[in-house]
């Protein structure tokens, strides 16, 4: 199994038998090495309905004739436009041909930019996957909350996928102060550099990730994680 990075925030997570797109903005990231009409997958897994992360999932989905698994409000979105899709919600787990999924809370905002102006798309959330043997946790677009060292105790994570860009999630002190609570084995900083005002040094936060006795990977876009 393995985790290629995308850009931004998002991710391709693959295994033998299952292909999953994590918040596919592609298109309108500069550092994305694919194009969406490249990009082949089974599952679209979103974390909230901001446009930096839904970003071609409408494209790809039509595409692959893909499952779009995300909160109620943006699978019925979605849904109303002909896609295949599977709502769910913080609290909630589903057993899908790929593994399980848990949808985890998340403190940050929802909404998403249309030609009729921009509408409020549920609420944010996070990804609890459990599959091949693996967990990883995906906090999505995320302040630091206690709840992830309850998130920690109950669930043995292999990875976990951390915003660090500040401004609009945690930035590099919040994230390390997550990784007390989360104990992984090993974190993936996401959603930072990608525009001016979340520009952060990556290597200081591996250095410090380190520290904590946590295997920090900084992944360039188009670069693999093997599980």
């Amino acid at each position: 199994m393995q985790i290629t990075y995308l850009g931004h925030s998002a991710l391709q997570i693959d295994n033998e038998e299952h292909t999953l797109l994590v918040d596919p903005f592609l298109s309108g990231n500069e550092a994305c090495p694919v194009k969406p009409e490249e990009v082949q997958c089974d599952y679209i897994l979103l974390t909230h309905g901001h446009d930096d992360h839904i970003g071609d999932t409408e494209q790809i989905a039509k595409a692959n004739e893909a499952t779009i698994v995300a909160n109620f409000e943006i699978a019925d979105f979605f849904g109303g436009k002909g896609l295949k899709t599977h709502g769910m919600y913080i609290g909630g787990a589903y057993e899908f041909p790929f593994g399980r999924l848990k949808f985890t809370i998340a403190h940050h905002g929802s909404s998403l930019g249309t030609e009729n102006g921009r509408i409020a798309m549920g609420n944010p959330a996070g990804h609890l996957l459990q599959m091949n043997g693996k967990v990883i946790y995906n906090a999505g677009d995320t302040g630091l909350f206690l709840d992830m060292k309850l998130i920690g105790e109950m669930n043995p994570i292999d990875v976990a996928i951390l915003p660090i860009g500040d401004n609009f999630t945690m930035g590099v002190e919040d994230a390390l102060k997550a990784l007390e609570f989360l104990k992984p084995k090993t974190v993936i900083p996401v959603h930072y550099n990608t525009w001016p005002l979340i520009e952060v040094d990556s290597a200081h936060f591996a250095k410090e990730a380190e520290k904590l006795g946590v295997q920090a990977v900084i992944l360039q876009p188009g670069d693999d994680l093997e599980l």
